[in-house]
């Protein structure tokens, strides 16, 4: 719907719109066109004069009632909108606290969890370090063994020849 200025309304932008349309069939060669602009394709002039005619003809007059009602109405309206307004904006206020809330909860979390993490990363680090200072301990065991391994050798030779 377009406004036309020279009408006032839209509605009246809409009948010039509608026959200047009209004429343009009609310069088209379009059968149906030409008939309905055979009644005037003067857009202006007929829009304008049927404008002040139907301002005249077509607005009833007014009843205060009809306006008291629509202003009762209008305030409800105003009401409701307000106090939705106002319940949306404490749904609002609680779920930024929520939300506030969660994200401190996680911060709190990542920052306990990273702790943990580099506490466990020392505690592995100290144990394979004295892993390795019991494995260098062990060095003189392993020759022990080596030697026990021989000597209980020489002893089943022995025992295999005392037989």
């Amino acid at each position: 719907m377009s406004f036309s200025p020279a009408s006032g309304t839209a509605a009246n932008g809409l009948d010039g719109a509608t026959a200047a349309s009209v004429c343009r069939s009609r310069e088209e060669g379009d059968p149906a066109g030409s008939e309905l602009a055979s009644r005037g394709c003067d857009a202006d002039s007929s829009v304008r004069s049927r404008g002040s005619q139907r301002k005249l003809v077509d607005i009833p007059p007014i009843d205060p009632a009809v306006l008291q009602d629509l202003e009762r109405h209008t305030q409800d309206v105003a009401q409701s909108v307000e106090l939705m307004m106002r319940s949306l904006s404490g749904t609002v206020q609680n779920m930024t606290a929520l939300s506030v809330g969660c994200i401190q909860t996680y911060r709190d979390s990542v920052d306990s969890l990273g702790e943990s993490v580099d506490m466990s990363i020392k505690g592995m680090y100290t144990l394979m370090a004295r892993c390795e200072e019991l494995d260098r301990s062990m060095h003189p065991i392993h020759s022990l063994a080596k030697q026990i391994r021989d000597i209980k050798r020489t002893l089943e030779m022995l025992e295999t020849v005392c037989k």
